[in-house]
């Protein structure tokens, strides 16, 4: 089995998680987790259901607070807001894609921008980047499922994030269009924390890989001493195929 990473030093330029522990009353959620995100890299957490991912990438987003450890942005000590990340450079996706219907494409990514002041050419940038700038004056509710979920990621980007939280965003999508995203999400200069359940994206797009189990990091790798790692077969990759 490959080791948990070891916590990192304070000193570590991107985003850092440290030993966090988080506990529901008696349930243990995370148990010494230990992450890096370091600029313009890939980083990927993977895990059986219930393994701790959504907990770990609602800590990151402030949207819960560990109950042990500690993180820290460029070294620097780190609590999490929802309300701040913006502000701080960090955006993030939703599992599903959270567009206002009343809203044209081009409004719903406008919103995302208001923080940084960008301006709706700056919108239309970031749709064309995601490859739905044909459709800037729709309604998101007529739209395919593929194409709001690529609204949401320009949404993400208008912002020109360091730091892009993936929460399963490969969910709803063809083979195609997984292919499609693998290549959007390795052009993006940005860090990304990626969760998601799609072993082909998460190998094709990650530089390293997270596996937690029951709350707990079980290795912690590149893809390639992932996809080899007898435990995390067994545990996940094997159960998944």
């Amino acid at each position: 089995m490959t080791p948990p990473a070891p916590a990192t030093e304070s000193t570590d330029e991107g985003l850092s998680l440290h030993q966090i522990g988080v506990r529901f009353g008696g349930l243990v959620a995370l148990d010494g987790v230990s992450l890096r995100v370091p600029p313009g890299r890939t980083v990927g957490v993977i895990g059986p259901n219930g393994a701790g991912k959504t907990t770990l990438f609602n800590v990151v987003c402030g949207f819960v607070a560990p109950t042990a450890g500690s993180i820290t942005l460029d070294g620097r000590p780190l609590r999490p807001r929802p309300h701040r990340l913006a502000r701080l450079g960090i955006a993030r996706t939703l599992q599903g894609v959270g567009l206002f219907a009343g809203l044209t494409v081009l409004e719903n990514v406008m919103v995302g921008a208001e923080h940084a002041g960008r301006k709706p050419e700056t919108a239309g940038e970031a749709l064309e980047r995601c490859g739905v700038a044909g459709h800037a004056q729709a309604l998101p509710g007529g739209l395919p499922y593929a194409v709001r979920k690529r609204v949401a990621l320009a949404r993400a980007l208008v912002a020109q994030p360091r730091l892009l939280l993936l929460d399963e965003p490969a969910g709803g999508l063809g083979a195609d269009e997984l292919a499609e995203l693998a290549e959007l999400i390795t052009s993006l200069p940005c860090a990304v924390l990626l969760v998601e359940h799609h072993m082909d994206l998460v190998m094709a797009v990650c530089d390293e890989i997270l596996v937690l189990d029951f709350g707990k990091p079980v290795a912690h790798g590149t893809p390639a001493e992932i996809r080899t790692d007898a435990a995390v077969v067994d545990a996940y990759l094997g159960a998944a195929a």
